[in-house]
């Protein structure tokens, strides 16, 4: 009775959890943000809800975590989420490529004369440094479940110091496009081209962002071997992001650039 009890307990603590309230506010505020920014032309005011939203979200999922981590146990359904969540990324890019290659084929006659100068070596380092980073953080996570702290810790860091790399050098190449007057607003390809390259960037940047979140458990020992569904859900994400850029190069340089 004792035990049953105990466990009646250890579940309403998980009902009546606090962190998916500041999760839900930031996601209610994100499109209310968007909407007076852009729609309502509220600047300031869709700023301030945009950070306001944002901040509530980080908020909330690390308290979240910290909650699963100090008081919760595996479930066995972090697989299930994170794939359920990558098939809306993949509509998300899909929709994307849809919209680029339309337009590729639609404006092939005068398309050549929007192409600028692109250095394609910069794709194929890009493509390498990610792929490096994709064999370092699966490692990391086979190191953590092996209870390898130390290992585990040097080749996420590693990876992070790759996704780092990425993001640098792909920004710097679009200053270089930039000032030479291949702008987001110069031609359709040069839309699609930042586009394709942004919403992809901005990926790699959450995914830098949850490695260091899962970094931090795995130094203060709040992770474990037997708690090891975080780690593999961003390992799958980082795998997802990594694959999902020989599509984005492949179009945005190779479609889009060789005419």
């Amino acid at each position: 009775m004792a035990g049953h009890e105990a466990h009646h307990h250890h579940l309403g603590a998980h009902e009546t959890s606090f962190w998916p309230f500041p999760v839900g506010m930031g996601i209610l505020l994100t499109p209310i943000a968007l909407v007076t920014y852009f729609a309502w032309q509220m600047h300031m005011a869709g700023l301030i809800l945009g950070t306001v939203g944002i901040l509530l979200i980080i908020f909330g999922l690390i308290g979240w975590s910290n909650e699963f981590f100090t008081k919760g146990h595996e479930e066995g359904f972090g697989g299930m989420a994170i794939a359920m969540f990558i098939a809306t990324e993949v509509i998300i890019f899909g929709t994307m490529f849809a919209a680029f290659w339309a337009a590729r084929i639609n404006k092939a006659d005068v398309w050549k004369t929007w192409v600028p100068e692109i250095n394609f070596v910069i794709p194929a380092i890009l493509t390498l440094i990610l792929w490096t980073s994709s064999f370092s953080i699966l490692f990391a996570e086979k190191a953590m479940e092996h209870a390898n702290r130390g290992k585990s810790a040097f080749l996420l860091l590693l990876t992070i110091g790759l996704g780092i790399a990425f993001t640098v050098i792909h920004v710097q190449e679009w200053m270089h496009l930039w000032h030479a007057g291949f702008t987001l607003s110069s031609n359709m390809y040069g839309t699609g081209f930042y586009a394709l390259t942004g919403i992809h960037t901005s990926h790699v940047i959450v995914g830098l962002i949850a490695q260091l979140y899962v970094l931090w458990l795995v130094l203060s020992n709040k992770m474990t071997q037997h708690k090891t569904t975080l780690f593999k859900a961003v390992s799958l994400y980082w795998h997802f992001v990594d694959l999902m850029w020989l599509l984005v190069a492949s179009t945005a340089y190779i479609i889009g650039g060789l005419v």
